[in-house]
């Protein structure tokens, strides 16, 4: 499980979470949903390390990671995809899925591990242009590439930031119906940062709604979805 207790994160003299508290249960999707600036981004990168917080803790199977090094989260079963699709354009398809298998050791916990052959049987896309260089995918692809060579780590918690931004939705729907199964097929546990939240919820086990830096509900994802009120207030659908 992962747990979030109390965490307050500032840029400078600008708070971006404001003792923000809630745990994403294992082996399940947690949605963090809410408009541009309410802290969703800033959440995952104190998380995994890249921003450290001013109080309170993030914790993974009891961990405190709040004062662990990010080059060293990949060895506890942790991995995160920033926004953006970042891969390495010079290199092929395959020498950037390998990247993500360096120093890390398999399974963390879950059955078996994920070898590259799994991930091109995950996205067989990947598979047909293994040896094209990353600079010629399309934007899909490169989405497709970026959580595959997550998972080259064998990762226990994947954390995700707006996989879906600029996809069309027939690859969005794709890429999250690969998520969905791997939570159910191999006890990923995944935190879904997106601003496309209906396709958020339709996925997801649980919601966050953060806005400015705090939360606002934590709910069953079902139940977000419901409620109307609260859709047309954070939601924007």
């Amino acid at each position: 499980m992962l747990e979030f207790r109390g965490l307050t994160t500032s840029y400078g003299p600008v708070k971006a979470l404001d003792d923000v508290s809630f745990s994403a249960p294992e082996g399940k999707i947690t949605a963090v949903l809410g408009a541009n600036g309410a802290g969703k981004t800033t959440l995952l990168r104190t998380a995994s390390g890249l921003v450290r917080p001013d109080g309170g803790s993030v914790r993974l199977g009891g961990q405190d990671l709040t004062r662990i090094p990010a080059e060293s989260m990949s060895g506890l079963g942790l991995a995160h995809v920033p926004e953006g699709r970042g891969v390495i354009t010079e290199l092929t398809v395959e020498e950037n899925l390998r990247l993500g298998g360096l120093g890390s050791p398999k399974g963390h916990g879950r059955r078996g591990g994920v070898d590259i052959e799994r991930v091109y049987s995950l996205f067989p896309v990947l598979s047909d242009r293994r040896n094209a260089t990353a600079h010629v995918l399309s934007g899909g692809e490169r989405q497709m590439l970026v959580i595959g060579r997550a998972l080259m780590a064998s990762p226990k918690l994947l954390l995700l930031d707006e996989p879906s931004l600029g996809l069309a939705p027939r690859i969005v729907a794709q890429i999250f119906g690969l998520l969905k199964s791997l939570v159910e097929s191999e006890g990923l546990t995944v935190v879904l940062v997106e601003q496309n939240a209906r396709s958020a919820l339709s996925i997801a086990d649980s919601g966050v709604v953060l806005n400015l830096g705090q939360v606002v509900v934590h709910d069953d994802a079902r139940a977000l979805a419901a409620d109307e009120n609260l859709r047309h207030a954070y939601l924007g659908f």
